[in-house]
């Protein structure tokens, strides 16, 4: 928790900060030690450490669990940008360490970005630029596309997304957005179209990419959508690498099927070569989506602000690992912010439709807590399979920018527990619910899965299972799991009526095969089955 008052805490600066941000930590009465090239030394850094309480950083320094053993005192850790893949976030969070990071600091900066290489992609910018410094005067050549009335596909339009959107109305293009994310009102709001990926790849022109990397974004640019887009498309990537398979990039290209690139990122950082380098109808600029003064200073101010209102008054502001609540409050909180985390995660791995609206219930004792961090928290999770780049703070901020209602029901006692938390996910063509308690012993527990009575605790590696009541399942599934060596530690069983649908959720000690999987899906009884993991 924050030092006490009579010991000014101590802030180290490990990566270049603005002088104003610096002014801030020594305005606000905090002892600062700034030393910029320190996140390139490990060593020192890990022999310095042990004496400060808050550490700055931007993306040099590597905040790991062998740095984290050395700093006994440290309480949290700042990083001046979005993007915390530098961090050891789970190390820190088991000891106790706050990580914070600064997720809207520099949106225009990398919208604008996008903007800026899908013009100089339009126009041959770069390869005109070089041609005519070296006297060649080509002017037949460089024949480009106009913007005007042209198609942009933005793939994924939360917050820099809509920027992006917004400028390119202004250019006069039309927009057609894919995210699971966007309600059809917000699409409105924007003045985008809302359409399926294969409808987007279908009828863009350029297509512009704002999703996080995720496992269900990973390679969404794959040679089969690539395939999918109209011939003579343009793709800008400003984003994350990894989203572009880059060698069905490079073939594209080079079959004329993709009329050029624009790459802000790539697969493999920092990218010092790549086949998509030779060709003249690429664009590569080393991720420079925040690097504007404008940007970097935000950022920097931002991070400053939060890390000394964190140590001097305990106020959590944009954490990734642990949401915003006070040192009183902490105690009871726990065990209802862990079943919170567990039923958003729960939810959100198992919902796939777009989620128009959350519902949350809070009924007995824990309906005198102070529920805003168990929402968030419980969003968090809902909401992080598709978002990877998503906190406690910042998503209900994320929620509304997506149009989903967020709903907080609190009520009296229910039934037999003594605290009681329902989370319901609604859909265009459903609504799915899950409910969980917390025992005496402060260890949380799901109930209820889709209206059935169950009862068991999260693991990190889970099935979930819909099956038809029917004899047999049980049998042919132990006997599937022992033929493939799976080991079984509970398997959790529900029904909503005899020879109707059913539910198994499974705790195995490892996580199940894609080949395993398939067989368990394979029979007859099966409905779905998914694989959860916590």
């Amino acid at each position: 928790m924050p030092a006490t008052r009579n010991a000014a805490p101590k802030v180290l600066i490990t990566d270049a900060l603005s002088d104003t941000a610096v002014a801030i930590f020594r305005d606000r009465g905090l002892d600062v030690t700034f030393d910029p090239e320190l996140g390139k030394d490990k060593e020192r850094l890990e022999r310095v450490i042990a004496d400060f309480d808050g550490l700055a950083i931007r993306s040099t320094t590597k905040v790991t669990d062998k740095l984290l053993a050395a700093a006994p005192r440290l309480k949290v850790v700042g990083r001046a940008g979005i993007g915390v893949d530098n961090v050891d976030t789970k190390a820190a969070t088991a000891r106790g360490v706050i990580v914070m990071n600064t997720p809207f600091g520099n949106s225009i900066t990398t919208a604008e970005h996008a903007i800026t290489m899908m013009m100089a992609l339009a126009r041959q910018i770069p390869e005109a630029n070089a041609s005519t410094k070296a006297g060649k005067w080509e002017k037949n050549r460089f024949l480009g596309v106009e913007l005007y009335s042209k198609t942009l596909g933005v793939v994924g339009c939360g917050n820099i997304g809509a920027i992006v959107a917004d400028r390119a109305i202004g250019l006069k293009m039309k927009v057609v957005a894919y995210d699971p994310f966007l309600s059809p009102e917000r699409a409105l709001a924007l003045g985008v179209e809302k359409v399926e990926l294969d409808e987007l790849l279908r009828r863009a022109d350029f297509i512009t990419l704002h999703t996080p990397l995720t496992d269900k974004t990973r390679g969404i640019m794959s040679r089969d959508a690539l395939s999918q887009c109209r011939k003579g498309v343009r793709i800008v990537n400003c984003a994350r690498g990894g989203l572009v398979d880059e060698v069905a990039l490079h073939e594209a290209i080079k079959s004329g099927h993709v009329a050029g690139a624009a790459l802000d990122v790539f697969e493999v950082e920092p990218a010092k070569e790549s086949p998509l380098f030779a060709l003249e109808n690429v664009i590569a600029t080393p991720h420079l989506g925040a690097s504007t003064n404008e940007a970097q200073e935000n950022v920097a101010l931002q991070v400053a602000e939060q890390m000394s209102d964190y140590l001097l008054k305990g106020a959590i502001t944009n954490a990734v690992n642990f949401p915003s609540i006070s040192a009183e409050e902490a105690p009871r909180l726990t065990p209802f912010i862990k079943l919170a985390e567990q039923l958003g995660s729960f939810a959100g791995q198992l919902t796939e439709a777009p989620l128009l609206g959350v519902r949350i219930e809070y009924c007995g004792e824990v309906a005198k807590l102070n529920v805003k961090p168990l929402t968030a928290v419980a969003l968090a999770g809902l909401l992080r399979p598709s978002l990877a780049e998503i906190n406690m703070v910042s998503a209900a901020a994320m929620a509304r920018e997506r149009g989903i209602a967020v709903e907080e029901v609190l009520c009296g006692d229910h039934g037999v527990y003594e605290s009681y938390v329902k989370l319901t996910v609604k859909t265009a063509a459903y609504e799915r619910s899950v409910a969980g308690t917390v025992f005496s012993n402060a260890r949380p527990r799901i109930i209820q899965v889709r209206d059935i009575d169950m009862d068991f605790e999260v693991t990190p590696h889970m099935l979930f299972i819909r099956n038809q009541d029917r004899p047999g399942f049980i049998g042919q599934f132990g006997t599937l799991m022992g033929a493939a060596g799976v080991n079984i530690a509970t398997f959790n069983l529900g029904r909503n009526r005899p020879g109707g649908d059913a539910i198994a959720v499974v705790a195995v000690d490892e996580q199940v095969p894609d080949g395993v999987l398939a067989k368990v899906e394979a029979l007859e009884q099966v409905v779905r089955v998914r694989r959860l993991r916590f």
